[in-house]
């Protein structure tokens, strides 16, 4: 059957449920499908736009605050861009060695060739090395290119030989 006779049948049933009560029924019908109207309408409309309204209330104030977050980074941002990067700090047996001794190391030996230095360390802490390696890659760029550690019995202690590589200026 088509759409047109269906609706049709439905509301012929509907008139003649409708017209067997009596005009008490109706209007408790009537009152009770208001009801559930009402009731739908709340809970599918308004009580959804309340709470995400409150939900928002409140997230406000935090999203205020993150937004003056950024703006103040962007700001700070916007000064660090106008300003010229630190010197690159050449690499030299005195500045390795200066790196060295401000992490309490003492090389066994160094090697220094035009782009690459050989340093090897023995019976040293693994995380004063760790902390040098870190600094010199911060001041001076330099990667390492080549690492041979060995643990010690000794906790945090190893034998270490590293190939360190600084990048040509440009």
């Amino acid at each position: 059957m088509n759409l047109p006779v269906l609706l049709n049948q439905a509301r012929q049933s509907l008139a003649a449920f409708w017209t067997a009560r009596d005009a008490r029924e109706r209007a408790m019908l009537a009152v009770a499908a208001l009801a559930v109207t009402l009731g739908l309408i709340y809970a599918l409309l308004i009580d959804p736009a309340l709470s995400g309204r409150a939900q928002l209330n409140k997230n406000l104030p935090v999203l205020r605050q993150q937004v003056a977050q950024l703006q103040a980074l962007a700001k700070e941002a916007a000064v660090l861009s106008g300003k010229s990067a630190a010197p690159l700090i050449a690499m030299s047996k005195e500045n390795i060695e200066a790196a060295l001794a401000r992490n309490g190391l003492k090389p066994q030996s160094m090697v220094l060739t035009s782009d690459f230095a050989k340093v090897q360390l023995a019976a040293v802490s693994f995380a004063e090395t760790l902390n040098w390696l870190d600094e010199m890659q911060k001041t001076a760029l330099l990667s390492v290119v080549d690492a041979n550690i060995v643990a010690l019995e000794k906790p945090d202690m190893v034998n270490a030989t590293f190939t360190l590589r600084q990048p040509k200026n440009e």
